[in-house]
């Protein structure tokens, strides 16, 4: 008997597929249109090609931006990461613990952006400020608006605490959807904790650490409030990452055609570093799974 395909059911998505396109599409086809048009005012704009993107990929200030953003993503990467999964290992399974640890974990992320921005801002003062006050009370020379150094260590420290809670969720989800009879075994076997982790939680944790890592990198490549409010790209540009480069092109300077040109690249690295590492860790994970099975 022939199956009967019905494809009614498109036209339940037909209103999700306008609404990205106006939403998404044409804002993008009006970044294009700029990246290649220079403008004098008076809705006047004037053919330049590629000449935007030229000055762009030869400027010593996006090459500085741009390895900061690096610097910054692959440290935060470096540290959520196992912080995260260390968390989520620590947390309890069962019991009234539950439901408190998972509150607990979930109170970062529903705090907004720019007031994190605020509450570290303060936090970090040396005059006012509990960080700074304690640090420079026991001997280390603490200021964030006058240190690259203790710049840097802010925005890291501020991010890792907004943003860890999102790794330990997921990889808490993935924990405990791993059945039972997977650690019956392994104590049948006399498996230690750490060939339990290798072999049976970080194997089946892999789709909740890719989405992790994907989404970590994108969120941390595109920062900006939280350093924009708590430093402002300073001090001199030490933490101005490509995010607040644009804003000031865009806003700031208003070079319209230089400022879409450098939002277009922008998008394409985040989409060839999220490609990259979505590439990378479903090979890894598949030669892990694989190897788990002969083992």
């Amino acid at each position: 008997m022939e199956k009967t395909i019905n494809n009614r059911a498109w036209f339940m998505v037909l209103p999700v597929l306008f609404l990205v396109a106006f939403t998404a599409v044409i804002p993008l086809m009006t970044v294009v249109n700029y990246a290649f048009q220079d403008s004098f005012g008076n809705n006047q704009f004037f053919w330049v090609g590629t000449e935007w993107f030229t000055d762009l990929l030869s400027s010593e200030r996006f090459h500085d931006a741009l390895v900061r953003n690096l610097i910054f993503s692959f440290s935060i990467l470096a540290i959520e990461i196992p912080l995260g999964i260390g968390i989520a290992l620590c947390m309890p399974k069962k019991g009234w613990g539950v439901p408190v640890c998972l509150v607990l974990m979930a109170l970062p992320l529903l705090v907004p952006w720019n007031v994190v921005g605020t509450i570290w801002q303060v936090f970090g003062r040396a005059d006012i400020g509990l960080l700074g006050y304690f640090l420079n009370s026991i001997g280390i020379n603490y200021n964030y608006t006058q240190d690259p150094v203790a710049a840097w260590a802010t925005v890291i420290v501020m991010d890792v605490w907004h943003w860890t809670s999102l790794v330990v969720l997921l990889c808490y989800a993935g924990l405990v959807s791993i059945p039972e009879a997977y650690y019956q075994a392994a104590r049948i076997d006399g498996a230690s904790r750490w060939a339990v982790f290798r072999f049976i939680q970080l194997p089946k944790m892999h789709s909740v650490l890719l989405i992790a890592v994907l989404l970590r990198f994108m969120d941390s490549f595109m920062i900006y409030t939280e350093p924009f409010v708590v430093t402002g790209g300073g001090p001199g540009n030490s933490t101005t990452f490509l995010s607040i480069d644009l804003v000031k092109m865009a806003i700031g300077q208003f070079d319209l055609g230089p400022a879409a040109a450098m939002s277009l690249v922008y998008f394409l690295i985040i989409l060839l570093f999220s490609w990259v590492f979505y590439t990378v860790m479903n090979n890894a994970g598949g030669e892990k799974q694989q190897y788990a099975g002969e083992e």
